[in-house]
């Protein structure tokens, strides 16, 4: 097998960084700093013994008259030197504090772009998250226990129901509870009857629904808004909700609404959470968030609580995505762009992350 020549030795190998790079800028700022110091030390030295020669060559008299003329022409030397170096160090000072101001540009575009592109992995991931769960309430609507619950409502199929509920969340450890609501908004059976008493309770002032009841395809579905919810002990969940129709048909007699509580928490700060970060984000404080379509924080890799700050995109700027700095921090954002059928509640990841 053929060595590859120009793969460099592992021990030579060396990952060039920014701050690599405006490290070795100050440490050529110093050094220079140092030379032109010994330059002057040494015009210094030049001018003071053309001074003292000078000195000895009036006290030659006609003799030392050649020897003054040197001392003058070496202070001129000197002079012309010193002159020199200040202008190489005013020169060299210049072209450093450009250097570095670039290194701190390019600096903050590198971060801006990749923390854009962890913005986007923020909120594409939660879509293709979401995606699913609409995939889950579309199914789940059609399943006959349901349908018959609110078709021929009695104690038996009411109960049947609720074990059938009780099944299905089993299996998704990422729901808080499952419901049915007959058309008036009466909740007549949930996943976890023995956790959230909620049977008997009305959700006809829901916005999700009444858009629900509406429906007019077995397709279709309804998201609600990321909620502390009182149905739920204060949990926060976000409700996917879709129309029960009659024999689970697509197009059959609207008999009431299914509607999935996500455990929006837990769900939404482990994706978060999960985003991968290098040391330099780490150090500069880098937090991740989802915000909701007016800007309010409805996520957080920290323990932020929903609902208790905004981030506003400045005025003229790309609503898609981009980078701006404010209060210390560097702000880069991505909205989302759904996945699949589901496009999307106008949502926005955002990466916040301390300026150097």
């Amino acid at each position: 097998m053929k060595d590859n020549i120009n793969a460099p030795a592992a021990a030579e190998y060396q990952r060039v960084t920014l701050a690599a790079i405006a490290a070795q800028s100050q440490d050529a700022a110093r050094h220079a700093s140092k030379s032109v110091d010994s330059i002057s030390r040494i015009t210094s030295q030049m001018k003071m013994l053309a001074i003292n020669a000078k000195i000895e060559a009036a006290r030659a008299g006609q003799i030392g008259r050649g020897f003054s003329i040197v001392a003058d022409e070496v202070s001129n030397v000197g002079g012309q030197i010193n002159d020199i170096a200040c202008d190489i160090q005013a020169q060299l000072a210049k072209r450093l504090a450009d250097l570095d101001a670039m290194v701190v540009a390019m600096d903050r575009q590198s971060a801006s772009a990749r923390l854009v592109d962890l913005a986007f992995t923020a909120v594409d991931t939660i879509d293709r998250n979401l995606y699913e769960r609409t995939c889950d309430v579309r199914w789940w609507a059609t399943d006959s226990a349901f349908v018959t619950a609110l078709d021929r409502p009695d104690p038996d199929t009411r109960a049947y129901a609720t074990k059938r509920l009780g099944v299905i969340i089993d299996a998704y450890n990422i729901y808080l509870d499952l419901w049915i609501a007959d058309r008036d908004g009466e909740i007549v059976a949930n996943a976890r009857p023995a956790k959230f008493t909620v049977t008997g309770k009305s959700v006809s002032d829901l916005s999700w629904f009444g858009r629900a009841l509406a429906q007019n395809s077995g397709d279709a579905f309804e998201a609600g808004e990321v909620v502390q919810s009182p149905y739920l002990s204060g949990r926060q969940t976000i409700t996917y909700a879709c129309a029960i129709r009659a024999n689970g048909d697509k197009h059959g007699r609207v008999l009431g609404v299914m509607a999935t509580c996500f455990d929006w928490e837990a769900q939404a700060r482990g994706i978060l959470t999960s985003l991968r970060m290098d040391d330099t984000m780490r150090k500069r404080n880098t937090r991740a968030l989802l915000i909701d379509r007016d800007g309010w924080i409805i996520a957080a890799s920290d323990d932020t609580a929903i609902k208790s700050g905004k981030i506003t995109i400045p005025h003229g700027m790309d609503p898609h995505c981009g980078a701006f700095s404010e209060g210390g921090k560097l702000i880069c954002y991505h909205a989302t762009e759904g996945f699949e059928t589901y496009k999307g509640l106008g949502w926005r990841g955002v990466i916040l992350q301390d300026l150097p």
